[in-house]
């Protein structure tokens, strides 16, 4: 799945096989809950599972970790989300998409995503997106975007000329023998204590910034909170933006539903 970000009175708006969605459309905003089109966003990380759905404010989650199947991960959320309508489904997949389907098993998660039948399972239909790309997504307000997603993993995903590209950054080799996601992952905050990471991300951020040449960098993913200097030329985005994400995937579809 590709999408493109094609400027529109000053404002982002996404483009997917040929259609265009405003971004000033928010999935919290009257106009948006009007939709006929009920959204579920699942974001799925290696520490938790998060959902969110269309005409709700708070996010809901249940642990996940190494054992999580794909099977266990939609018990989780039908059972997390009983009181919930939807009608179709955006997941935030931790690993490339290829032609909207998994194309490797998570790093941080069990194997069984890759040939899954997510659709047949949920018994709707599924969109699936890469999840730094989801959160870059909501994320993206004009120009050269680099995101960086500081989770269980490092999520990464470009913006470059309006056009949004998932990346694959977190194991590409940072030194010692290490990869990035070695260094500003869960394992490396762990290892290195709060004060030391926080030296690494921004060196990292410094890094990454310069070779893509990124007008600014977007961090995100659950320990960027935890950053008591946020590295120049970087910004934390919020964590709900991966939800908007998620609804922009579906947006225009829910518009021609209703045309």
């Amino acid at each position: 799945m590709q999408y493109h970000l094609l400027a529109r009175g000053g404002e982002a708006s996404i483009k997917e096989n040929g259609w265009v969605t405003p971004s000033t459309c928010h999935p919290l905003s009257p106009s948006y809950l009007a939709s006929s089109m009920r959204i579920l966003v699942i974001d799925v990380g290696g520490t938790n599972i998060k959902m969110l759905a269309t005409g709700h404010m708070k996010v809901r989650k249940f642990p996940s970790g190494p054992t999580m199947t794909p099977r266990e991960m939609i018990k989780g959320v039908l059972r997390e989300t009983a009181d919930w309508s939807f009608d179709v489904v955006t997941i935030g997949y931790p690993g490339p998409v290829i032609n909207g389907k998994p194309a490797l098993e998570p790093k941080n998660l069990a194997k069984g995503w890759v040939h899954f039948d997510f659709a047949g399972r949920f018994g709707k239909p599924v969109k699936i997106i890469n999840d730094a790309a989801m959160q870059a997504l909501g994320s993206y307000r004009g120009g050269c975007m680099l995101y960086l997603g500081l989770g269980t993993g490092l999520g990464s995903a470009f913006i470059f000329e309006r056009a949004l590209a998932p990346l694959e950054l977190a194991h590409l080799p940072y030194k010692n023998g290490k990869t990035f996601e070695d260094f500003v992952g869960l394992r490396g905050l762990n290892r290195l204590g709060r004060k030391a990471w926080e030296r690494i991300v921004a060196d990292v951020v410094h890094r990454l910034k310069a070779a893509f040449i990124a007008d600014y960098v977007v961090l995100g993913g659950g320990n960027a909170k935890l950053l008591k200097n946020v590295p120049a030329g970087a910004v934390v985005g919020k964590n709900k933006n991966a939800f908007l994400g998620g609804y922009r995937v579906w947006q225009e579809a829910g518009k021609k539903d209703e045309g």
